[in-house]
């Protein structure tokens, strides 16, 4: 597949700066690849595609306030990625901005405490760091962090201080059942999702079930080869534990769907069916032979992104004659109505193939 077949016109004004009034307030595109249809929808009413049977599953990734705004001892700025600890804790990679970085150099908070001293400089600006702190990296970033909003919500870099998130971000950039702490992003498709959606869905018999993927900052990355295959995929902790393994086998007894709420959660089913145990690096396009996922709810996504290459790799699964060319219909109707995306934008729900009888 060449990476140019996953382009398409998105006007900036149509990229979602600021989260919905309401969780619940987006917009719902439904889409039925097997009968090529879709149909416009108010995200309340997601409960009523998902039947009794079902499995609905989450990710229960919780964001750390991963970004951070620091400075050198001698007074330049430093801006900065948390992406993930070491197994001695002394120790983390970061991803760093900042004039005369070298081994050595200490970065100090907006109190002047020194928190950071670099150690060594990998490929394009990650360094690993040392904690100068006797905090944890978590407690070090609930103190010195911000929410780490991604790049395309440019009010971040027009930010003029060092406090780059609002209280509202701190809520609305993760989901209500968040507790696994670990993602630089938040598994979008969720932040949709309220308290009384969930209940609703429980309430009509839709199982719940809940996985751990970390999502990290690779998510955020173009295509970086003309042939998408090429692409050297960035890896991805996660976890789908037993109580999840026993609750797809039951939904499959019962002739229920499997749905995933979000990318992440299909990555990690997938995954998972294939023998990937701890970290995955796969990567799913049209032609992918789909194990778990029949169903997926998921926000709109970039050009030229793998995860527009898995939608487009389901939507086939789920009998759509062309996959992408498909998906790119979706799309273009989806700027034509309005539609907001990318991470506090709208939503689609792509509905598996219907079988006799159901």
């Amino acid at each position: 597949m060449k990476r140019e077949e996953l382009d398409f016109e998105l006007p900036e004004h149509l990229i979602a700066r600021h989260p919905a009034a309401e969780r619940a307030d987006a917009r719902l595109m439904v889409v039925r690849p097997d009968a090529g249809t879709w149909q416009h929808h108010g995200f309340r009413d997601f409960t009523r595609f998902l039947r009794e049977g079902d499995l609905l599953v989450l990710n229960d990734t919780k964001v750390v306030p991963a970004r951070l705004a620091l400075a050198k001892t001698t007074g330049g700025m430093v801006e900065g990625l948390f992406l993930e600890a070491e197994e001695e804790d002394a120790f983390a990679h970061c991803l760093l901005s900042g004039g005369r970085l070298r081994p050595g150099v200490e970065l100090v908070s907006e109190e002047g405490t020194p928190i950071l001293r670099l150690e060594e400089k990998g490929e394009r600006g990650e360094w690993k760091v040392q904690n100068l702190t006797d905090q944890s990296w978590f407690s070090l970033l609930d103190r010195c962090g911000a929410t780490p909003l991604p790049p395309y919500i440019r009010r971040l870099r027009q930010a003029a201080s060092m406090d780059l998130d609002s209280d509202v971000d701190r809520v609305r950039y993760q989901t209500v059942w968040a507790r696994s702490s670990g993602s630089v992003a938040a598994p979008t498709a969720s932040l949709h999702l309220d308290d009384a959606l969930l209940a609703e869905l429980e309430h009509g018999g839709v199982e719940l079930g809940k996985l751990t993927l970390h999502v990290g900052q690779g998510t955020f990355l173009p295509i970086a080869s003309d042939v998408v295959e090429e692409h050297p995929m960035h890896s991805e902790r996660f976890t789908v534990d037993g109580a999840l393994e026993t609750q797809i086998a039951n939904t499959r007894a019962r002739g229920g769907r499997v749905f995933a709420a979000g990318t992440t959660v299909c990555r990690a089913l997938e995954a998972w069916a294939v023998g990937h145990r701890g970290s995955t690096d796969l990567m799913i396009l049209p032609g992918f032979a789909f194990q778990v996922v029949d169903g997926l709810l998921t926000n709109f996504h970039t050009p030229q992104s793998t995860l527009l290459a898995l939608v487009a790799g389901l939507a086939e699964h789920q009998g759509a004659v062309a996959g992408l060319g498909f998906v790119k219909e979706v799309y273009a109707d989806a700027v034509k109505e309005q539609y907001r995306f990318f991470s506090y934008g709208d939503a689609s729900l792509w509905l598996p193939q219907e079988t006799q009888g159901s």
